[in-house]
């Protein structure tokens, strides 16, 4: 259990939050929430020993382990995927080097009476049992699992860290937690670096995870499918509450409402107080009532309501030009580094009010397009943008470009500083809720959900036609996800979005670009009519790299005239035979396993209600036919081979 008592942080005359007083038990998965900037990776770095607070104690037992994925982490290691994952298991390491060394003291030494072979014999058992515990000998086969599940193919766990970007490095430091097992495990946006099949996959895991959590997300469903609590700061307190995300959202928008009508109530009563203040401080025979009300009114404590973002954060492209029917026109294009193919030869075309989604596993080259799109990388091949095209980028790592050393209202003038929005920057920052002496902090000491909205902001300086956003809602809190998302429902011009976040994507776009390991298809539709044509409740399977589909037309054996065979030749048939039988019932039978399925999956009411057990039972079911396939095929050539079987 961990203890929080009177937290507060300062910096400068600025109180961040103060007074947070609470309890981590055994068993919490709490989801902390607030809007950007309110101090919630702040709190998760005191809570995890990265920083102290200014005022207040965190108290934990002794021997608790607490583990911390940061948003950001700058990564130094030489060593390879795999051995810089086996790093966590450095108490098992030590334990196997004790074991080699006691047991090869009692294989060498003679003194079997002695009092010191009797303690080795003693620390041999105390450390294979501890080492057994630990399950020392299935380090390989959970590392394994772990940097699987979360996208690292067999070739990617030898090769260096210093080859993958720092979103993969993130996912190894997740993977060392993960395997690590503290007792609170504390996940500052997990999913910003996953793709949908790893989000999957960290979902089950953490479900089954026996310590404690506390994380934030702006993935709406991931919070609610892990949470049972939500500790909320908001207005520098802390807020309580016992439910997941969703229950959340109701259960504060009632406790708003209420203090609302409480801060009405207040206020009527604190101005009656300055009235009667004023009106009888000026008489000497009331100046001693004047002064009592005064210190009652002192004694008052003001009830604050946060803003409610959602409301005040006022996010409205400006009226772009209009451009060409043709926005965007691709032949042949292709991307190589070095030897590595990234982009085969694609051609494609985007018109003018196109919303289109790249959607895929990552590493396919879903930014890396995004990026030739948007000039920013040359490539292979030919590229046209058309007529009066107005473009406007957003990279994955756009906050990256950010000079820290900037105010906010510096790093916007020096980006208007070739347009003619010097009069409009003041009132762009007020939209993304930027306002008074906020726009005098220096972009460093900005929270990541902060540094995104002021990215965001840059966008609108210009009048744009088209927008290419990639990964947008990383570090965005749920409330600036939503906002943003209805400015680009809005948004008149063409959009390609990069996101593995569907909710983000449902109803946003038109046109869905797949990016798989064998080339990039286009399909018609959003992103929900993508996903059912696709047979798919999430990305899952589109993150795969799927195998491809046996057909279910099983060819004919030739019938062919039987011989006189010897007794052992009649045997050997008849197995044979039964073999077939077997492999042809069990290919049948999961045949109309699948087909109940696919059923459920083609009826659109049916889809909405499914689990995420019934597509991993399906993706199971799809295997075991697979190899049925191949057991039966088995079959059929081992009849074929046999003249006494028609």
């Amino acid at each position: 259990m961990v203890s929080v008592q009177n937290l507060a942080v300062y910096f400068g005359g600025t109180v961040l939050f103060e007074g947070l007083n609470f309890q981590v038990n055994s068993g919490d998965r709490i989801g902390l929430a607030g809007r950007n900037g309110a101090g919630k990776s702040t709190l998760m770095k005191i809570l995890a020993g990265w920083i102290n607070p200014s005022e207040g104690d965190v108290a934990r037992p002794r021997e608790f382990k607490i583990g911390y994925l940061p948003q950001e982490f700058a990564h130094k290691s030489t060593k390879s995927i795999r051995e810089e994952t086996a790093t966590a298991f450095a108490e098992v390491q030590r334990l196997a080097a004790e074991l080699d060394r006691i047991t090869h003291e009692l294989q060498t030494r003679t003194d079997y009476e002695s009092d010191a072979y009797s303690q080795l014999i003693e620390d041999l058992t105390s450390t294979q049992e501890r080492f057994d515990v630990l399950e020392g000998s299935r380090t390989d086969e959970k590392l394994e699992k772990v940097l699987k599940g979360l996208g690292f193919s067999d070739e990617d766990m030898e090769r260096r860290m210093a080859d993958f970007s720092g979103g993969w490095q993130m996912r190894v430091e997740l993977a060392k937690l993960l395997l690590t097992k503290p007792d609170l495990l504390l996940l500052d946006e997990p999913t910003n670096h996953l793709d949908i099949e790893s989000i999957i996959w960290l979902e089950e895991f953490l479900k089954g995870y026996p310590g404690s959590i506390m994380m934030i997300s702006h993935d709406r469903r991931f919070l609610d499918a892990l949470t049972n609590r939500t500790l909320e700061i908001t207005a520098g307190r802390l807020e309580d509450y016992k439910a997941p995300y969703s229950k959340y959202l109701e259960l504060r928008q009632e406790r708003r409402e209420q203090l609302m009508n409480a801060k009405k109530n207040q206020d009527r009563e604190i101005a009656r107080l300055e009235r009667n203040i004023e009106r009888f401080k000026a008489k000497a025979s009331k100046a001693s009532f004047a002064q009592s009300l005064q210190k009652k009114l002192d004694r008052t404590e003001r009830i604050e309501v946060d803003e409610d973002e959602i409301f005040a954060m006022k996010i409205r492209f400006p009226e772009p030009p209009r451009s060409g029917k043709v926005v965007a026109k691709a032949e042949n294009l292709s991307k190589f580094y070095g030897d590595k193919r990234v982009i085969a030869p694609f051609s494609f075309e985007i018109e003018s009010g196109d919303r289109v989604a790249f959607v895929g596993k990552n590493g396919m080259g879903k930014t890396t397009l995004s990026r030739i799109i948007a000039g920013d990388l040359d490539y292979s091949g030919e590229l046209e943008t058309g007529h009066n095209v107005a473009l406007g980028y957003f990279a994955q790592h756009q906050t990256d470009r950010l000079q820290g050393d900037h105010t906010l209202l510096k790093e916007m003038e020096y980006a208007a500083a070739q347009t003619d929005a010097f009069t409009r920057i003041r009132g762009i920052l007020g939209a993304f809720l930027f306002s008074g002496e906020e726009v005098e902090k220096k972009i460093k000491v900005l929270s990541g959900g902060e540094k995104a909205r002021l990215s965001m902001a840059k966008l609108l300086l210009t009048p744009l036609n088209f927008l290419i956003l990639d990964e947008p809602t990383n570090h965005l809190d749920i409330v600036s996800k939503e906002v943003l998302k209805q400015a680009l429902l809005h948004f008149p011009g063409t959009l390609v979005v990069v996101s593995h976040d569907r909710e983000f994507l449902q109803g946003l776009t038109n046109k869905t670009l797949e990016f798989t390991p064998k080339g990039i298809k286009t399909h018609l539709g959003g992103i929900d009519e993508f996903l059912r044509n696709k047979q798919l409740e999430s990305f899952a399977e589109l993150e795969r790299d799927k195998a491809k589909k046996e057909s279910t037309v099983k060819p004919q054996v030739q019938a062919v005239e039987p011989k006189a065979m010897s007794k052992d030749q009649q045997q050997q048939a008849k197995q044979v035979q039964r073999n077939l039988e077997k492999a042809e019932a069990e290919v049948q039978k999961l045949e109309e396993q699948l087909a109940v399925m696919d059923a459920k999956l083609q009826d659109s009411e049916e889809f909405k209600t499914l689990s995420p057990s019934f597509f991993a039972e399906y993706e199971s079911l799809r295997k075991k036919l697979d190899v049925a396939m191949q057991n039966w095929e088995k079959a059929v050539e081992e009849a074929s081979a046999n003249p006494s079987i028609s």
